[in-house]
C-alpha cells in the first residue's frame, strides 16, 4: 500500500517495481515546486506546461532505462532536467525564431528578445558553470596558472614568480590547460556559443 508520507527514494524504488502509483505521488508531491520553477524562468504559462510535461517523460524514460542514480535526492535531479531543458527551449528559439502572427502577436516581443533579458542570462550562467566545473577538474597546476591568468589577470611572468617555476614550465602548464579543457568541451559536447 502507498502512502503519501513515503520518501522520494522509496517511491522511485516502488515506481521501478512496477507500482505505477509510486509515480503518480511523486509527480503530485512536486508538480507545484517545479512548475513554479519552470513559469519564473519561461514566463509563459502555456510554454511552461510544456515543458513541465517533457522534464516528466524525461523522468520517466531516465528511470525505466535504469539511469537514475541520485542517491535519493530526486527533487533536485528533476530541478537540473527542468533547467536543462528550458535552456535547450532558449537556444532553439534562438537558432529558430518564429514568426506566427496570430493571437496576442506583438512585434514588440520580437525588438525585446534583442535586449540582454533572463532567457540570455540563464544561458549564460549555464555556460560559466559548465566551464567552471570543466576548469575545477583540471590538474592542480594547470588550474592555478589558468585562474592567475584569468580571474587574477596576472602575466605569465607573475604567475613564474609566484609559482616558483620559469616562464616557459608557466606558458606550458596554461598550454596544457586550454588542449585538457577543449578535449573536455568537445568530449561532454558542451555548447558554449550563446547565439
Amino acid at each position: 500500500m502507498l502512502c503519501a508520507n513515503v520518501s522520494d527514494k522509496e517511491l522511485v524504488s516502488q515506481y521501478l517495481r512496477g507500482k505505477e502509483q509510486a509515480l503518480e505521488i511523486l509527480i503530485t508531491r512536486h508538480k507545484e515546486r517545479v512548475f513554479t520553477y519552470i513559469v519564473s524562468l519561461v514566463k509563459d504559462r502555456q510554454l511552461a506546461d510544456d515543458i513541465f510535461q517533457d522534464v516528466f517523460i524525461k523522468v520517466v524514460n531516465t528511470l525505466k532505462r535504469g539511469k537514475y542514480n541520485e542517491e535519493g535526492k530526486f527533487l533536485p535531479w528533476v530541478m537540473r532536467i527542468s533547467h536543462n531543458l528550458v535552456i535547450d527551449n532558449f537556444r532553439a528559439l534562438k537558432r529558430n525564431p518564429t514568426i506566427d502572427g496570430g493571437g496576442d502577436f506583438d512585434i514588440f516581443d520580437l525588438i525585446k528578445r534583442e535586449d540582454p533579458n533572463a532567457e540570455d542570462q540563464l544561458v549564460w550562467d549555464q555556460i560559466t558553470g559548465d566551464l567552471k566545473e570543466i576548469i575545477e577538474e583540471l590538474p592542480d597546476e594547470q588550474r592555478e596558472v589558468l585562474k592567475m591568468r584569468h580571474y587574477g589577470q596576472m602575466s605569465f611572468k607573475e604567475i613564474a614568480e609566484e609559482t616558483n617555476v620559469s616562464i616557459n614550465t608557466a606558458l606550458g602548464r596554461m598550454r596544457y590547460a586550454l588542449i585538457n579543457m577543449r578535449k573536455t568541451i568537445e568530449e561532454r559536447r558542451v555548447d558554449l556559443l550563446k547565439h
